[in-house]
């Protein structure tokens, strides 16, 4: 947003080890994933991906098993909000279809409270925009099966000048929990220069007391390497400043986030804001990738648009289903740039695995003219002997099948191909 905007009971284990073959273990409820086979994947599989930053939450709060799906108010209407444009945006989650895709959180950002806190020290929603309360608006938001989110901020004051948590964590969590309160996004102004690592875990301890079930998101713009420590405080943290609608903003979103894709898991993700996908700055070709990028790196998708006028553009992107399901695959390892070439590294491939010994990759052209793109199976990881079936999740249709070594395609400017490989020897056993 402009207005600068653990580990759960069980444990998530990612081990990938080499010896006489890959093997690939998830202990995920205690349940193991079949070991991934060396006749499929190489010995650098795994460098490639590597998990071993995974760590232990402290959180213990069971949430975020995979990315956290929804909307959020800020990049479209930033302070303009009230209870009837959130009342509209739940109905319109149902409407469209979106909430049964997996978009289930709806948050609200900065400026729902008053300016000052109460005579009890309690923040207060303002009662122009938010008359009936925020009690009754989770009310209503869950009749529909939604959760709701709300905005605070880890200072003494939110960006636009709303009282801040800082100094009031116990008093504030206990009244989001009386409010049944889904979900928290904890912003960084008006921080008092104090660091981050010592103002979000008061908040974490706050939540946990409350013993009400919310979702913490830190949001502290990355600007104290929260991947670093935030496994052990939130269940997403934002690895970068705010993103805004347009292609360089994204791109370079896309790139420091990547940077800790070893340090995300099921219970903790790396955040690199919310999307813009339908608010108009990029092109039908730059939102796409924006939408599989995001997906591929285990981002959260809490879209960022009016879902109430939604174009059939914007509707064919948030609501592709192939799409979503590498994001909320549970496996639960976030997706990479493996290999760049081209003038400025603009021809770039992404990837990452999926559950059943599979890998999603993404052809990225961040190029001026269309180009064509080629993944080689070592830079992905696999044999190059393989055979592979090739899935092209944009056109839902299989559009290659016993590709061997290599895989080329050509790719619109700033477009991204994204596909699903299967490797023909793969155990296709369900989670």
């Amino acid at each position: 947003m402009t207005n600068k905007t653990a580990r759960p009971p069980w444990l998530f284990l990612l081990a990938l080890s080499l010896s006489s073959a890959i093997s690939l273990i998830t202990i995920v409820a205690g349940r193991s994933l079949p070991p991934l086979d060396n006749r499929i994947f190489s010995s650098r599989f795994h460098g490639i991906y590597d998990t071993s930053e995974y760590g232990k939450l402290q959180l213990q709060n069971g949430l975020a098993q995979t990315p956290q799906m929804g909307w959020n108010s800020w990049n479209f209407f930033a302070c303009n909000i009230n209870e009837t444009v959130i009342k509209e945006t739940a109905d319109a989650l149902i409407s469209t279809g979106l909430a049964g895709l997996g978009y289930v959180y709806v948050n609200i950002d900065d400026c729902w409270s008053k300016e000052s806190r109460n005579l009890k020290d309690e923040l207060v929603p303002d009662p122009k925009t938010f008359p009936s309360g925020i009690k009754a608006l989770a009310d209503y938001v869950h009749e529909k099966g939604l959760k709701l989110g709300i905005y605070s901020d880890a200072g003494v004051f939110t960006c636009q000048v709303r009282p801040g948590s800082l100094f009031h964590e116990n008093i504030d969590a206990s009244l989001f929990a009386s409010w049944d309160v889904d979900y928290l996004k904890y912003d960084n102004c008006y921080n008092l220069g104090i660091a981050p690592k010592k103002r979000y875990p008061p908040m974490r301890d706050a939540l946990n007391a409350t013993n009400h079930t919310i979702f913490y998101s830190l949001c502290e713009w990355g600007v104290d390497d929260p991947a670093l420590w935030g496994a052990q405080v939130g269940n997403s943290w934002r690895t970068t400043d705010d993103i805004n609608d347009s292609w360089a903003s994204m791109t370079t979103i896309a790139d420091l986030n990547d940077k800790w894709a070893a340090y995300a898991g099921p219970g903790g993700w790396n955040d690199p804001d919310m999307l813009e996908v339908g608010n108009g700055g990029m092109s039908y070709h730059e939102y796409r990738a924006h939408f599989s990028i995001w997906a591929l790196m285990k981002a959260p998708l809490l879209i960022g648009c009016d879902v109430r006028n939604l174009s059939a553009e914007t509707m064919e992107i948030l609501s592709n289903n192939e799409v979503i399901a590498i994001n909320q695959d549970p496996l639960g390892v976030q997706g990479r740039k493996v290999y760049v070439s081209g003038t400025d590294g603009c021809q770039q491939v992404w990837a990452g695995p999926l559950s059943g010994n599979r890998l999603a990759v993404a052809l990225w052209n961040r190029c001026s003219t269309a180009t064509s793109i080629t993944a080689l199976w070592n830079v992905l990881g696999l044999q190059s002997s393989i055979p592979v079936n090739i899935r092209d999740l944009w056109q839902h249709k299989e559009v290659t099948r016993d590709a061997v070594a290599s895989f080329s395609v050509q790719v619109e400017s700033h477009d991204a191909g994204l596909y699903i490989f299967t490797p023909k020897a793969a155990a296709f056993s369900e989670i």
